[in-house]
């Protein structure tokens, strides 16, 4: 019997909201706030899905735990990013809204997966 539900990806999830990120910064005006705001953005949206990736190959739970940090201080500085972008607002637009209401449930899901990482980690010593 084959299992319809779709397996839940984190990676996939990652490199959607990325994508949807670029797509945001692609809106944004020439002008030098504008242009700020998307060297900025493209770089922090992108970069929590890299470093999940790295975070996958991990060397120890130690630096598993390290990398994910890294990827949540990233999805932090997209969401201020994304903050200033709507309360400037340099555009409004529903991607806006979108990818910050994405950030707000990823920024939850690595800071529960940090949390149970840590609690592991404990539990081995």
């Amino acid at each position: 019997m084959e299992n319809n539900i779709k397996k839940f990806d984190l990676e996939d999830r990652l490199v959607a909201f990325a994508c949807m990120v670029l797509e945001v910064c692609d809106m944004l005006p020439g002008t030098r706030a504008g242009n700020n705001l998307e060297h900025q953005l493209s770089k922090s949206g992108t970069a929590p899905g890299l470093m999940y990736g790295e975070a996958q190959a991990a060397e120890s739970g130690t630096d598993f735990l390290h990398k994910m940090k890294m990827a949540l201080k990233e999805l932090r500085e997209t969401r201020i990013n994304l903050r200033i972008i709507k309360d400037k607002p340099l555009i409004k637009h529903t991607k806006v809204d979108n990818a910050f209401e994405e950030v707000d449930q990823l920024i939850r899901i690595f800071v529960k997966s940090i949390d149970t990482a840590r609690s592991k980690s404990i539990l081995k010593r």
